[in-house]
This record gives structure tokens, sequence and C-alpha cells, in this order.
């Protein structure tokens, strides 16, 4: 029996991009049997944008009655793909290009390193590019100490310990087994969060010939020397989350070296004294912050 994939895509206000991600998608080689939009309460005309796709069958548009930012988009979207019977769910977001082939070979690069490594595979995800065609800064994944094991038995994929929700591949049985993201952290680290959470059994890979397209306003890398007073709430949720992240699932030395590091980027970046201080006000809430995940319910 051929296994389901549901796609998800969770957006807010970007209406320029979002047909033409929708649009890959439904052009893949290797078909979704279901594309799940979630509209995080957007306000520009997506709704006008979406109602062009209620005629086909494949797709499914969740309009929530709030912005419940990309956790919570991605929290809802994989669990309405679960209960959908989904046995992979595709997930991304509102300014992914997907390459034709980038779900055939994500599937195909999945299962060879599961034969491989003879082990389950948490997570699969693709090589994310700018649109001039180089890396995206932002989309790296971490790499596990032998990254290179599938690359000398021939395989065109990385093991990598974590990455970010643009065209990330999970089985069904992650989800069932660790939940959904943190709804909690709102915005920035949720999918770290994430990928390392259902890696407790081993890592995931990122399969190399599996090739989408992240579509920025500036092909950067999350830096705290960027925090301005437009961007500072984003960067004030980063702050938290990691710093709970760190506080409570890694170790205190993470957290010290996260904190070091944050201040160091800031001084670099002559970031204002005021900004500054809301950043270590959101380090501090990180301490006491500890969110813990939803569980799909039990469905088949």
């Amino acid at each position: 029996m051929t296994d389901k994939v549901a796609a998800v895509v969770v957006t807010y206000n970007r209406v320029d991009k979002l047909g033409r991600v929708l649009d890959s998608i439904l052009a893949q080689s290797r078909g979704v049997d279901q594309l799940i939009v979630i509209d995080n309460a957007s306000t520009d005309s997506t709704q006008q944008l979406l109602a062009v796709y209620q005629d086909d069958p494949r797709v499914e548009v969740v309009r929530l009655e709030n912005n419940t930012g990309g956790a919570g988009g991605f929290a809802a979207g994989m669990e309405r793909a679960y209960e959908r019977g989904a046995d992979w769910v595709w997930i991304m977001d509102d300014d992914c290009y997907t390459g034709e082939t980038a779900l055939e070979n994500l599937l195909a690069g999945h299962a060879s390193a599961e034969n491989e490594l003879g082990r389950p595979v948490p997570y699969s995800c693709s090589l994310v590019r700018y649109t001039d065609g180089s890396i995206c800064e932002m989309n790296n994944p971490g790499t596990a100490w032998d990254w290179g094991r599938l690359i000398a038995k021939g395989q065109n994929t990385v093991v990598i310990t974590n990455c970010s929700f643009v065209s990330v591949l999970i089985p069904r049985r992650s989800i069932a087994k660790y939940g959904l993201p943190l709804v909690e952290y709102f915005i920035w680290f949720d999918d770290m969060e994430y990928t390392l959470r259902i890696s407790a059994e081993g890592p995931g890979v990122q399969v190399l010939d599996s090739i989408v397209t992240h579509d920025m306003p500036d092909n950067r890398g999350v830096n705290f020397g960027d925090l301005n007073r437009s961007n500072a709430w984003k960067f004030y949720y980063g702050a938290r989350n990691e710093s709970s992240y760190r506080w409570h699932h890694d170790n205190k030395l993470d957290w010290l070296r996260f904190v070091v590091s944050t201040y160091v980027w800031m001084r670099r970046g002559r970031v204002g004294r005021r900004l500054q201080l809301g950043v270590s006000k959101r380090i501090l809430e990180g301490i006491k912050f500890n969110p813990a995940p939803k569980h799909v319910r039990s469905v088949l």
C-alpha cells in the first residue's frame, strides 16, 4: 500500500508568495495526497487567494481565529494531518518554493538512510537555497559528529541533529511518540526544539538532492547583532525560547555559552542598551518558562 503524504504550509500575510508555494507543492513529481494550509488569521487578501484552491480535493484550508505564530500553526497543521491518517507530514513556511522532485527525493533518501543505518530516522529535510541559488544562511541544519557516514556509503545524504521548519518530512511514528511543536514558543527556536526532541533515539538526515528555495528578504542567518526596535519582538521570543531550552533540556554550560554569545553579538552589532536590557529580561524569563508538549490523540 502506498504511504499517504500530507503537506502542511503555515501562512500569515504573505499572499504575494503563497500561491507560488502552493502551486509548487501541487506540481510535485510524487504528488501529495493532501495539502493542509493553516491561515494564521491573515489580514491581507490571503483568504481570496486560497478561495482559488477550494475546488481542489487535495487542498484543505484551516483558518485560525488568532495568529498563533509559526509554532502554533505547525502544531495545528501536523495534528490535523495526523488525524487525517497521514503516514508522512511534510512541513514548510509560506515562502518556500519546492523543486519538482523535492518530495520524491526526500522519501527515497529517508528510506535509503533507514536501510543503511538500521534504525528509524526521526525526520529528513531538504537542502535549502536562497533565491540566487546560494545556500540559505538561516536554514543550515546542525550536523552530527558522523555527518558524512551516509556519503561514505554512496548516498547523497548528511546526518544531522536539528533543522528549521523549511521542507521537513516527519514520519507519523515521530509525531505519535513525541507529540507536537511547543505552541507556547510562538515563534523562533520551535523548530530547533522539536527536531532535537524527536531525535532522542538517533539523528535525522538532510537529503541533498531534495531542493527547495527560501524566498527571504535577505540571505542572513540569525544574529542578535541585527536586533533593532522594529524586529525586537521576534528576538525577544528567540531569547526566551532558547534560554528555556538550554536551561531545562540541555546543560547549564550550553546555557551559559548561549548567554555569552548573545551579548557578544549585541555588542558587536552596537545594539542599544535598552534593547540589550530587553533581551536580558527574556533570557531570565526562560529559566521559569518550560512548557510541555501536547500529544496527539490516538485515532487509528
